[in-house]
């Protein structure tokens, strides 16, 4: 277990102590932006491939109490609740967003919120929040809450440390295309900032979104090994 708190620590670390801060702008000055994304992209994956080995061996040892139980009720509502998971951050990795990676030009294009980005500007990062909120409450055991808690960790507060890294570096820019949309879903429409037009919300990206959920519902037992059907059924 203590591995896997070291794996989670540094993942988080290398998140909100780097990325997003201004260690990384000076990082940045001294070995250029091309570099650094190399050298964090692997750091991200190495850390990833750590936090999930000790997770799987955390689980496999006699250490890993259950801290809670929220009931089989659960159960029911972890389909719908990942399929909106799914409908949210899958349109956001297919929709062109200066919160992405090296899209900060999207932000002086006409159409910079469209589509999902009109219902937050970081719309994968939701889409994690809810993905890991909802494992985290099928699963009670210690190790599990720390595998998804730092998840849902990093998805719920990194919009903060992407907006202040994209502001820094666009300046007005940025405050333009801020000022559109909301990070917390649905608030800028809601306050009257922009517009939801649901002809480009429900567009491809959401038919590509369902049709991964459904591969992801239907394969889940075979390459997770536990069955997201109440009751454990398997499909095939």
């Amino acid at each position: 277990m203590d591995m896997l708190f070291a794996a989670a620590a540094v993942f988080l670390a290398i998140h909100f102590l780097v990325s997003g801060t201004r260690a990384r702008d000076a990082i940045v000055r001294v070995i250029g932006e091309g570099p650094y994304m190399g050298l964090f992209s692997l750091a991200s994956l190495a850390a990833i491939f750590w936090l999930v080995l000790s997770y799987n061996h955390a689980q496999a040892g006699a250490e890993n109490p259950l801290l809670y139980d929220l009931g089989a009720g659960m159960k029911h509502l972890a389909i719908p609740a990942v399929l909106l998971a799914f409908l949210i951050g899958v349109p956001g990795l297919l929709t062109p967003n200066p919160t992405s990676v090296r899209q900060e030009g999207v932000a002086t294009r006409p159409d910079a919120v469209k589509g999902i980005v009109a219902v937050t500007r970081h719309p994968f990062l939701w889409g994690v929040v809810i993905w890991s909120a909802m494992h985290l409450a099928l699963n009670g055991d210690e190790a599990s809450v720390v595998l998804f808690g730092t998840f849902f960790v990093l998805a719920l507060l990194g919009p903060l440390s992407i907006d202040a890294k994209r502001k820094r570096k666009m300046g007005a820019a940025w405050d333009g295309f801020a000022a559109h949309t909301s990070n917390i879903p649905f608030a800028a429409a809601a306050a009257g900032r922009t517009k939801l037009k649901w002809g480009e919300i429900l567009d491809w990206r959401m038919a590509v979104a369902v049709a991964l959920f459904v591969v992801v519902l239907f394969g889940h037992g075979h390459v997770i090994g536990v069955s997201p059907f109440p009751g454990g059924w398997q499909p095939f």
